[in-house]
């Protein structure tokens, strides 16, 4: 397109643009076409709120308990991954920290022996029988007179 006619199609979007605007706040400034929106507004927020009513009473949840329901199961997605990801740090840290293969067999092997340990300090202690049940154990007294 030329220059003139650029200009021209400029000019006139503008003079509809104005047009638009002029008529806009005419019919709001209005006050039938006003009060005419104002009550349609009205009507529609109480069939709204019918609806919501009557699907409450069915036990149908609204869009609106859908929207509140689904955001906050994104909240709560957002909040598993981000736990989900501090354990697979901690999980890169702990086997950084630890080789398991040769720790868990020396840490086996260490409990193996230590429990040889204890029954052998058990056998040496009282070597021929088992100890006597705490039922069967006699009582001391330390009262004067008593031998």
């Amino acid at each position: 397109m030329t220059d003139d006619a650029e200009r021209l199609v400029d000019r006139l979007a503008r003079q509809g643009e104005e047009a638009l605007g002029k008529f806009a706040e005419e019919l709001i400034a209005n006050p039938v076409v006003n009060g005419a929106l104002t009550r349609a507004f009205e009507a529609r927020e109480k069939a709204v709120q019918a609806q919501e009513a009557a699907m409450g009473a069915l036990g149908i949840p609204s869009a609106a308990d859908v929207e509140r329901v689904t955001r906050r199961l994104r909240s709560v997605s957002q909040r598993l991954e981000g736990i989900e990801d501090s354990l697979d740090r901690l999980e890169e840290r702990l086997g950084a920290a630890t080789p398991s293969a040769g720790r868990d067999r020396s840490v086996e092997e260490r409990l193996e022996e230590i429990g040889r340990d204890v029954s052998a300090v058990r056998q040496a202690l009282s070597p021929d029988s088992e100890p006597d049940p705490r039922t069967q154990e006699r009582l001391t007294s330390s009262a004067p007179g008593s031998a």
